[in-house]
């Protein structure tokens, strides 16, 4: 079992920057891929940003695009979410999703095998 636990959520002014991780945990053996997910209230899940095991391969949603960044840091097992330039819109539950794995990409929090339980992301006006 894999265990995932996200952290650094919180409320932020529009304009501000909030970084998250997301921490693996348990029997983590061989390459995987990242994402995060966020879901706002009333709304479906959407896909935010992915990594690959190569960390050069990274994805974004066009919403984030040049604002937000992922990262990771293999040897703590952690991903990151640099989230910069905050806007009331990026309001939602903040998750990370991992996939076993180091090459294809997916977009679909259904199609990871792990999930965390999520952060809080609240920017106010």
């Amino acid at each position: 079992q894999v265990q995932l636990v996200e952290s650094g959520g919180g409320l932020v002014q529009a304009g501000g920057s909030l970084r998250l991780s997301c921490a693996a945990s348990g029997r983590i053996f061989g390459r995987y891929t990242v994402a995060w997910f966020r879901q706002a209230p009333g709304k479906e899940r959407e896909f935010v940003a992915v990594i690959a095991w190569s960390a050069g391969t990274t994805y974004y949603a066009d919403s984030v695009k040049g604002r937000f960044t992922i990262s990771r840091d293999n040897t703590k097992n952690t991903v990151y979410l640099q989230m910069n330039s905050l806007k009331p819109e990026d309001t939602a539950v903040y998750s990370c999703a991992l996939k076993w794995g180091g090459g294809t990409i997916y977009y679909k929090s259904s199609e990871y095998d792990y999930r965390g339980q999520g952060t809080q992301v609240t920017v106010s006006s």
